[in-house]
């Protein structure tokens, strides 16, 4: 993200996913994104706009947003 450090542990994420028989096939049917990034103090409106806009941005969300359901959200905390 711009301005805010990714490295040393300041950016990390939980990823799960539900897989479904749909049409006797199994799909993956949603994903779940868990961030947790730790922010340097008066970067907020700056990580949160990234997380605003991370999705539409992202190569692989938007390869597969129109079959997949994707959830993504954050812990924040300023440092």
């Amino acid at each position: 993200m711009r301005q805010i450090p990714s490295g040393d542990g300041c950016l990390t994420a939980a990823v799960e996913g539900d897989i479904e028989a749909v049409d006797k096939i199994l799909r993956i049917t949603e994903i779940r994104v868990r961030y947790t990034l730790k922010i340097p103090a008066g970067t907020r409106a700056a990580a949160d706009r990234a997380l605003t806009t991370h999705e539409s941005k992202c190569p692989a969300a938007v390869s597969v947003r129109s079959c997949i359901k994707i959830v993504i959200t954050a812990d924040v905390t300023e440092e």
